[in-house]
Protein backbone atom coordinates (compact mmCIF):
# COMPACT_ATOMS: atom_id res chain seq x y z
CA UNK A 1 0.00 0.00 0.00
CA UNK A 2 1.17 3.04 -1.28
CA UNK A 3 0.97 6.13 1.24
CA UNK A 4 3.44 8.66 0.49
CA UNK A 5 4.62 10.80 4.27
CA UNK A 6 4.69 14.09 2.66
CA UNK A 7 1.17 14.33 1.80
CA UNK A 8 -1.56 14.80 4.30
CA UNK A 9 -5.18 12.38 4.43
CA UNK A 10 -8.71 12.23 5.82
CA UNK A 11 -11.12 9.73 7.20
CA UNK A 12 -12.77 9.40 3.58
CA UNK A 13 -9.57 8.42 2.12
CA UNK A 14 -8.35 11.81 0.04
CA UNK A 15 -5.30 12.73 0.18
CA UNK A 16 -3.88 16.36 0.09
CA UNK A 17 -1.03 17.86 -0.72
CA UNK A 18 -0.39 21.45 0.41
CA UNK A 19 1.79 24.24 -1.82
CA UNK A 20 1.11 27.70 0.22
CA UNK A 21 -2.95 28.20 -0.21
CA UNK A 22 -3.36 26.14 -2.93
CA UNK A 23 -4.37 22.08 -2.09
CA UNK A 24 -4.20 19.54 -4.26
CA UNK A 25 -6.36 17.02 -3.72
CA UNK A 26 -7.27 13.36 -5.00
CA UNK A 27 -8.09 9.97 -3.24
CA UNK A 28 -5.54 7.25 -2.00
CA UNK A 29 -4.39 4.15 -3.35
CA UNK A 30 -6.25 2.33 -0.49
CA UNK A 31 -9.63 3.89 -1.90
CA UNK A 32 -9.04 3.20 -5.40
CA UNK A 33 -8.19 -0.09 -4.84
CA UNK A 34 -11.12 -0.71 -2.35
CA UNK A 35 -13.17 1.07 -5.37
CA UNK A 36 -12.12 -1.23 -8.01
CA UNK A 37 -11.94 -0.16 -11.51
CA UNK A 38 -12.76 3.93 -12.36
CA UNK A 39 -14.55 4.27 -14.96
CA UNK A 40 -15.62 8.23 -14.34
CA UNK A 41 -15.17 10.89 -12.09
CA UNK A 42 -17.74 13.91 -11.71
CA UNK A 43 -16.65 16.81 -10.91
CA UNK A 44 -19.30 20.12 -11.36
CA UNK A 45 -17.75 22.34 -8.64
CA UNK A 46 -15.28 24.11 -10.49
CA UNK A 47 -15.13 28.08 -8.69
CA UNK A 48 -17.28 27.37 -6.18
CA UNK A 49 -16.38 27.93 -2.82
CA UNK A 50 -17.42 24.99 -0.08
CA UNK A 51 -16.91 24.36 3.14
CA UNK A 52 -14.60 21.59 4.49
CA UNK A 53 -16.62 18.00 4.23
CA UNK A 54 -18.97 18.94 1.87
CA UNK A 55 -19.81 16.96 -1.54
CA UNK A 56 -16.93 18.13 -4.38
CA UNK A 57 -17.91 15.46 -6.79
CA UNK A 58 -18.45 11.60 -7.21
CA UNK A 59 -16.02 8.75 -8.65
CA UNK A 60 -18.05 5.92 -10.37
CA UNK A 61 -16.41 2.14 -10.70
CA UNK A 62 -17.97 -0.86 -12.19
CA UNK A 63 -19.42 -1.50 -9.12
CA UNK A 64 -20.48 1.87 -6.90
CA UNK A 65 -20.53 5.30 -7.28
CA UNK A 66 -19.05 7.32 -4.39
CA UNK A 67 -19.12 10.73 -2.95
CA UNK A 68 -15.78 12.84 -3.34
CA UNK A 69 -15.69 15.37 0.32
CA UNK A 70 -14.06 18.54 0.09
CA UNK A 71 -11.15 17.87 2.82
CA UNK A 72 -10.71 21.75 3.29
CA UNK A 73 -12.52 24.47 3.11
CA UNK A 74 -11.64 26.71 -0.15
CA UNK A 75 -12.60 27.46 -4.19
CA UNK A 76 -12.65 24.36 -6.33
CA UNK A 77 -10.03 26.67 -8.98
CA UNK A 78 -9.17 23.29 -11.35
CA UNK A 79 -10.40 19.83 -11.90
CA UNK A 80 -7.84 17.60 -13.86
CA UNK A 81 -9.50 17.14 -16.97
CA UNK A 82 -7.27 14.47 -18.47
CA UNK A 83 -9.71 12.24 -16.43
CA UNK A 84 -12.50 13.49 -18.65
CA UNK A 85 -10.43 10.43 -20.86
CA UNK A 86 -8.60 8.67 -18.74
CA UNK A 87 -10.35 7.89 -15.63
CA UNK A 88 -8.21 4.81 -14.91
CA UNK A 89 -5.43 6.96 -14.22
CA UNK A 90 -6.99 7.23 -10.59
CA UNK A 91 -6.51 3.71 -10.58
CA UNK A 92 -2.98 3.22 -11.91
CA UNK A 93 -1.64 6.56 -10.42
CA UNK A 94 -3.52 7.86 -7.71
CA UNK A 95 -1.10 10.23 -6.87
CA UNK A 96 0.45 11.96 -9.88
CA UNK A 97 -2.07 11.95 -12.74
CA UNK A 98 -4.85 10.89 -11.06
CA UNK A 99 -5.14 13.69 -8.76
CA UNK A 100 -8.84 15.03 -8.80
CA UNK A 101 -8.84 19.21 -7.93
CA UNK A 102 -7.08 21.85 -6.92
CA UNK A 103 -8.62 23.75 -4.23
CA UNK A 104 -7.75 27.67 -2.74
CA UNK A 105 -7.57 26.98 0.72
CA UNK A 106 -10.04 29.53 2.85
CA UNK A 107 -8.91 29.02 6.25
CA UNK A 108 -5.75 27.69 7.08
CA UNK A 109 -6.22 26.43 10.32
CA UNK A 110 -8.33 23.40 8.99
CA UNK A 111 -5.06 21.89 7.66
CA UNK A 112 -4.02 20.94 11.25
CA UNK A 113 -6.97 18.44 11.83
CA UNK A 114 -5.80 16.53 9.04
CA UNK A 115 -4.28 13.27 8.80
CA UNK A 116 -0.50 12.72 8.86
CA UNK A 117 0.57 9.58 6.71
CA UNK A 118 0.99 7.39 9.90
CA UNK A 119 -2.57 8.08 11.47
CA UNK A 120 -3.87 7.44 7.77
CA UNK A 121 -2.14 3.84 7.99
CA UNK A 122 -3.34 3.16 11.70
CA UNK A 123 -7.16 3.81 10.18
CA UNK A 124 -6.86 1.77 7.11
CA UNK A 125 -4.50 -1.19 9.53
CA UNK A 126 -2.24 -0.43 7.34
Amino acid sequence: MNIPTELKYTKDHEWIKIDGDIATVGITDFAQSELGDIVYVEVETVDETLDKEEVFGTVEAVKTVSDLFQPLSGEIIEFNEKLEDAPESVNSDPYGDGWMVKIKISDASEVAGLLSADDYKSLIGA
